[in-house]
């Protein structure tokens, strides 16, 4: 059956110009290319060739999902309160989740991702150890209420996205469909024909145990990652971790106040005493649950507060202010030091570890401390990686300097273990006629994500070049203009689409040939078959939008060509 789309009757309206929002080349382009259209901040409407795309991606992920077993269904995008409830996520997803009520009152949610009601439709459908284990998937709209929703479909309110739950009554199982939906996502990537890293990850507000990310290297990249040169040692930011490696102390002389006026940061601290900043201590204070805890580091590094949000978590994590010090005479602003601190709870990164002296605040207006030794005089409640990654910070795995790069985060997989059916009373009748607690997995793919990923990645001066696998079409035939030429890529494209071939033909009327070409090139399929000036002979050309190769070839060559 011929696939045959006429632009004269297609809905799309290109644009010469950049849109005046737009940072991303991605948003840039496929703005301009006439596949999406802006309706609010972060909602998009996708117009038919970006459908297409859509559609291309999701079908890609939808035939891997099922190689490996999986069970295609459908959930509400519109939830119940109480299972959020039951797991804690209703309000550890804090102002991000969109939040309703009925004309009852009733409290409800727009779904950002559906562990909870996975785990009660297995409740529901699995009662015996012979049921499992099940993978179970959907690509659906999901939600989430970005602060600053930007980068066009990149970070919207409102995406689609393929989330996938595995079942298992053992922990072994869970590794099993862990490694086959990680052999299932590198096959979906390098079909889309996705440049990719796969990096270690935390699990934040979703839980578990083992996670890893997949990322697109891109400029627009909003997500951090580094990688080893020397090994495959890779990770996001948020993940990398520093051994803890005490040293002898014991060779430190005692505590030594300094008087040192005016010195409230570490930057002054250490130009009056004329020492690197590395010999400081830097302690920043913030509100753990309204509690206040000091975070130690050394001076020359800052507290990423993302990672000690994600090591606290579903704890709220914010910074002290002004108004925090007020009935506190143990905590001087400018010249906090852990030793004293009786009353604070003192977190510090590996890097602060025992045995190591450090110059910092002795809790006192204008006064400094050195010598301030940890584990004699001061002790650490808690050791969490919490300091910013820096490019050539040594590789955990061998020791070399890290690289930092930008990506796009396409794809997530978690081993959950048992949080959400401990929660929920997820129990299977084992072999032995006793229940079993069932562990679980999470495995997501922004499907629309990936579209702007793809066009991130291939893209040039010109506009976009879709991997064949994804393009809204496999060849794009331009009528030059001429009453021949259009009569000539009507016949070559039906001719095409009878040979199984997704064809797009320009066959505008009134439109110049110039702007024809710029549409071709701006849209990006992968090949582009022009009807021009020897069409009267019944030649064609034939142009690699990719690597711009151009050929002249008759009909029947050209459609063997673009056949094979």
């Amino acid at each position: 059956m011929a696939q045959v789309q006429r632009m004269s009757r297609l809905m799309v309206k290109t644009l010469r110009d950049d849109p005046a929002d737009a940072e991303t080349l991605s948003h840039k382009l496929l703005v301009r290319a006439g596949y999406v259209r802006r309706n609010a901040a972060g909602i998009w409407s996708w117009l038919p060739l970006g459908m297409k795309v859509l559609e291309n991606v999701a079908r890609v992920v939808r035939e891997e999902m099922d190689a490996i077993g999986g069970q295609e269904v459908l959930l509400p995008a519109l939830l119940p309160k109480e299972p959020y409830e039951a797991t804690g996520r209703w309000n550890e997803y804090g102002a991000e989740l969109f939040r309703l009520k009925d004309r009852k009152g009733g409290d409800y949610l727009l779904g950002p991702t559906h562990e909870e009601i996975f785990t009660l439709l297995v409740k529901d459908q699995c009662t015996s150890y012979k049921d499992l284990p099940v993978i179970l998937y959907q690509i659906q709209t999901k939600y989430r209420d970005e602060a600053r929703p930007r980068s066009g479909i990149l970070r919207g309110r409102e995406f689609q996205m393929k989330d996938s739950y595995s079942f298992d009554t053992t922990d072994e199982g869970l590794a099993e469909s862990y490694r086959l939906h990680r052999e299932a996502y590198i096959k979906i990537f390098t079909r889309l024909g996705l440049e990719h890293k796969i990096v270690s990850a935390v699990s934040g507000a979703m839980g578990g145990s083992a996670s890893e990310e997949f990322l697109a290297p891109a400029a627009a990249g909003e997500d951090t990652f580094v990688y080893c040169p020397s090994c495959d040692y890779a990770a996001n930011t948020e993940a990398v971790t520093h051994p803890l490696t005490p040293v002898d102390g014991s060779a430190h002389g005692p505590v030594e106040e300094l008087d040192t006026p005016d010195t409230p940061t570490i930057e002054t601290l250490a130009a009056h005493l004329d020492v690197p900043a590395a010999a400081t201590l830097k302690n920043l204070l913030v509100k753990v649950d309204g509690e206040i805890v000091a975070v130690g580091v050394p001076g020359n590094r800052d507290v990423d507060l993302g990672k000690l949000e994600d090591h606290l978590a579903p704890a709220t994590v914010e910074l002290v202010t002004a108004e925090d010090f007020t009935g506190r005479p143990d905590l001087v602003r400018g010249y906090v030091g852990p030793q004293g601190l009786d009353k604070v709870r003192y977190i510090a990164d590996p890097r602060v570890a025992p045995g190591t002296a450090w110059i910092t605040g002795a809790n006192k207006p204008g006064t400094h401390a050195k010598n301030v030794v940890v584990g004699r005089d001061f002790e650490v409640d808690q050791y969490l990686d919490v300091v910013e990654v820096e490019d050539g910070d040594p590789c955990p795995n061998c020791g070399t300097g890290l690289k930092m790069d930008r990506a796009i985060e396409i794809g997530h997989i978690f081993q959950l273990g048992r949080k959400y059916a401990d929660a929920l009373q997820l129990d299977v009748l084992g072999q032995n006629g006793k229940p079993v607690r069932v562990t679980m997995g999470s495995y997501g793919i922004g499907v629309s994500r990936a579209v702007a990923a793809l066009a991130e990645q291939h893209a040039d001066e010109q506009g976009l070049c879709w991997p064949r696998e994804v393009a809204p079409a496999d060849v794009h035939v331009v009528a030059a203009g001429k009453a021949l030429q259009t009569e000539l890529a009507l016949d070559v494209a039906d001719k095409l689409g009878e040979a199984g071939l997704r064809v797009l033909v320009d066959d505008r009327a009134g439109v110049s040939p110039g702007v024809k070409f710029t549409d071709a090139e701006l849209i990006g399929v992968p090949k582009i078959l022009v009807a021009g000036r020897r069409s009267g002979e019944g030649v064609l050309e034939l142009k690699d939008r990719r690597t711009g190769e151009r050929e002249e070839l008759t009909v029947d060559e050209a459609i063997a060509r673009l056949s094979a």
